[in-house]
């Protein structure tokens, strides 16, 4: 049954939602999104004195930090300041109470953390949780700061953010709500008020060459990790091409090394699990349960198969945050493409499909017969926590979307700015954890006789060197575009880029930056683009943000610190296929380059070192010794007299400080040029730093 509306009541309402908006309060600073990100930039701003509204398509705040993802990500904790160590240590507090530990004790917990204690005492934080308790801090933030959250809100993608003169001035939602504002923030995953408003996005993997990269693209090479271990057939009927493939396996050739393609790398649900039996709930059966989407992973059991299904990490009271581990896990591996830009519609049947397939992969586990009975004993005795996720049937209510949109902005945050090869100008905070992308594709390969078998492209697990800044460029979209929107999630970066970036706690600090700069540029009057950043960076600076690391010196020597000329490694010009290591210390700055295998090719790296005057220098170069290296390490000096041929033996550590040895003194007219190779080595070739040292006649 349906009504027709006349024309004039349609009108009537028109003119009734145009009033109601003109009349509707207007806000310092609108955060679309409940995300931990979105919590911390709304509390930031009441912090400045501002008014604040969260506005959000999420019944629960706090994103994936209370959906699931316990398990921290810190990389190195040491950068992680303001509002994002606060949350941390108000967990802390909860875990200091007795009343907190109800299916263990303290005692019994053990303090296992991500390669670090959960519970830091010495800095009163902790970095494990159940997601319970962080949905109970950003509820507390919300209360204690007096900030409304309208909740259940879904932006109106169509038409449903009105600008004048480049500036978002509100926003309305699918309810018909609409939200007023001076300055906006876009805290979501998936990036929607952002593409609303018209600012530049990209989804899926750029092309190396786009921003000389080497991580980013298509990666079947680095793919080894979380791969099939043995050759497992493909075909519905093994053997037979004609049968047609097994479900979640694509015909279409990979792609070609380091080319772009419209992939995005798996999401899955970080599901909380337990062994106690009496607030355990056995894993569901999905009601379109069919045991033909796991075949695949029959097949990998039948070969012997036994390793770690998912991982069981350890949160307080016998609980895990599971997530994917191995070639057959819980990441819905290619089922997410339209995810990005989907409707809302299609974006639900997505969530569906992922939900039913990680609730049947459990269950297949556990309950299947096709699968061998040890394993099903041993994956019996877990279940979903029944005192976790209440409303939602024990399931997370947040899915990781580990990647959606990314912004493309006048600064694109790319591998290149987190190895410290291109300058980061104006951090607003740090990151550190590995440049880390799952898998976005299952295809089928063949070896070398010709055998056909399922195989994973897309997982990359390369660690930056050291902590990195982030660029405030990296949260703000390009002023033609709009200039009182700021976005702290979906930001100016790569996608390999961003696979180190979107860690929980990097969200927590780009939040809290976000609304620092916002609140800034209102007192200013300016566009967030036009907002002084000394200004910004001393704000961040009192409020606890970490905008620098700081070397120690012994491991890692801030070339800064040294003293006459010094070019680091990523200073140099570079041929040939060099690699980025960390491995062996000491080293200037966070890594050095190093030739990969002897044989593997021609690599040369040259350091031109302009000098202020002529005159003679001592020339010095670092490398880490290593009894792999060559004893004859190709150096060359171009010098004002001609050129010098030096071999370095680079198993012998080098005399000064164990980083430096000197090749000499040479004069110099205007530039110095010193050229590191491998031809005819006996061995790896490393080439770390140059350094020039004024001699000074007597």
């Amino acid at each position: 049954m349906f009504s027709v509306i006349p024309g004039a009541m349609l009108l009537t309402a028109a003119l009734a939602a145009t009033n109601a908006a003109a009349t509707a309060p207007v806000y310092d600073v609108v955060v679309y999104g409940g995300t931990s990100s979105g919590v911390m930039a709304a509390v930031q701003a009441r912090r400045m004195g501002k008014g604040a509204v969260i506005v959000c398509p999420d019944r629960h705040l706090g994103g994936l930090s209370s959906g699931g993802l316990g398990w921290t990500d810190t990389g190195d904790k040491s950068v992680i300041g303001g509002l994002a160590r606060e949350f941390y240590h108000r967990v802390w507090r909860h875990y200091q109470e007795d009343a907190a530990w109800r299916w263990e004790t303290r005692q019994e917990y053990g303090n296992q953390g991500q390669g670090t204690p959960a519970m830091d005492g010495e800095f009163r934080t902790m970095w494990i949780f159940e997601p319970h308790v962080a949905e109970q801090v950003f509820e507390d933030y919300v209360r204690e700061y007096e900030i409304p959250v309208h909740r259940d809100e879904w932006l109106d993608r169509d038409n449903g953010v009105a600008k004048r003169d480049g500036r978002i001035e509100a926003i309305t939602m699918r309810s018909g709500s609409t939200y007023r504002g001076r300055m906006f923030i876009d805290a979501t995953y998936e990036g929607d008020l952002m593409a609303t408003a018209g600012v530049s996005y990209h989804v899926g993997r750029e092309a190396n060459r786009l921003y000389g990269e080497t991580l980013n693209g298509v990666q079947t090479a680095h793919a080894v990790h979380h791969q099939f271990d043995a050759l497992v057939d493909p075909y519905v009927v093994p053997g037979n091409r004609d049968s047609g493939l097994l479900p979640r396996i694509h015909g279409d050739a990979p792609g070609v090394d380091g080319e772009g393609d419209h992939r995005v790398q798996a999401y899955c649900y970080r599901v909380c699990l337990t062994n106690v039996p009496e607030n355990r709930v056995p894993f569901p059966k999905p009601d379109n349960y069919d045991p033909m989407q796991y075949e695949l992973l029959g097949r990998y059991l039948d070969t012997g198969f036994r390793e770690i299904f998912f991982t069981f990490s350890p949160l307080p009271n016998r609980k895990t945050d599971t997530n994917n581990r191995g070639a057959f896990s819980t990441d819905n591996i290619g089922m997410n493409y339209d995810y990005p830009e989907a409707d809302y519609e299609r974006r639900r049947e997505i969530l569906r499909e992922h939900e039913d397939y990680q609730k049947g992969f459990f269950w297949f586990l556990a309950n299947d017969p096709r699968v061998p009975e040890e394993v099903r004993a041993e994956i019996s005795r877990w279940g979903l926590a029944r005192d976790e996720f209440r409303d939602n049937g024990n399931w997370p209510h947040q899915i990781y979307v580990r990647e959606a949109r990314r912004m493309v902005g006048d600064f694109v945050m790319t591998e290149r700015h987190l190895r410290r090869q291109t300058p980061t100008p104006r951090p607003i905070g740090m990151g550190s954890y590995n440049m880390d992308s799952h898998h976005t594709q299952r295809y089928v390969a063949y070896d070398d006789e010709g055998r056909a078998h399922a195989r994973n492209e897309g997982d990359v697990q390369v660690h930056p060197g050291a902590p990195y800044p982030i660029d405030y460029g990296a949260i703000l979209p390009k002023r033609a575009e709009c200039e009182n929107l700021l976005v702290p999630v979906c930001v100016s970066s790569s996608h390999i880029a961003f696979g180190s970036i979107r860690m929980e706690p990097v969200f927590m600090i780009l939040g809290q930056s976000a609304a620092t700069a916002a609140a800034l540029a209102l007192d200013d009057g300016v566009p967030v683009q036009a907002l002084d950043y000394q200004r910004l960076a001393q704000r961040l600076r009192e409020d606890g943000q970490v905008l620098a690391w700081k070397m120690d010196g012994r491991r890692h020597i801030d070339p800064d610190t040294l003293e006459g000329i010094v070019m680091d490694n990523p200073c140099a010009e570079i041929e040939g296929p060099w690699r980025i290591s960390r491995s062996i210390t000491p080293m200037v700055g966070v890594n050095y380059l190093h030739d990969d295998q002897p044989g593997s090719g021609a690599c040369i790296a040259r350091y031109r070192l302009p000098v202020p005057a002529p005159g003679r220098y001592e020339v010095r170069i670092s490398f880490s010794a290593n009894p792999n290296r060559a004893t004859n390490a190709p150096v060359t000096v171009h010098h004002a007299d001609g050129v010098a041929k030096i071999p370095v033996n680079q198993r012998a550590s080098p005399p000064i400080k164990n980083a430096f040895l000197s090749l000499g003194v040479f004069a110099f007219e205007e530039e110095a040029l010193v050229v590191i190779a491998n031809e005819g080595a006996d061995g790896h070739v490393i080439a770390d730093a140059v350094q020039l040292l004024p001699i000074v006649a007597d």
